[in-house]
């Protein structure tokens, strides 16, 4: 029961964190979405996790970090609204064609589930989800 909820909860906080060090490190991808991908990794900061247990493994810490510049002080509150993104229009745009089965013109569907072009954001529930779920856990 557990597993599953703290697996959302990595999983989307390992997601942001691969976002935001990607996008500061080069740029959104919109421009030129072949040459984003076909770079290089090794100009790209890794993103730790660490796992540290307490006295007999009672209580057990993880810590996610990133190199993505953190979120500007004007969105702090909304984070944890639902909803709230700060995804990209363009990748919005691309969740709603996505949803309609519209394929944007190109040959291939803008996005396909768990493929390359699947987003990482945009929904606006991740982190809200994962704070309560945490909140339920007693964590926070």
């Amino acid at each position: 029961y557990i597993p599953n909820h703290l697996h959302y909860i990595l999983l989307e906080l390992i997601k942001n964190a691969m976002r935001a060090t990607m996008e500061k490190h080069r740029g959104g991808g919109d421009d030129d979405e072949e040459a984003y991908w076909n770079e290089s990794d090794e100009d790209v900061p890794p993103v730790h996790v660490v796992i540290a247990d307490g006295t007999e493994n009672e209580d057990v810490v993880i810590k996610v970090s990133d190199e993505g510049g953190g979120i500007p002080r004007s969105h702090i509150k909304k984070i944890w609204s639902y909803l709230f993104t700060t995804a990209s229009p363009s990748i919005q745009e691309r969740l709603i064609a996505f949803g309609s089965g519209v394929d944007g013109g190109d040959e291939r569907s803008p996005m396909q589930d768990h493929g390359k072009n699947s987003p990482l954001s945009g929904v606006g529930y991740g982190l809200p989800t994962s704070r309560s779920y945490a909140g339920y856990f007693g964590g926070i």
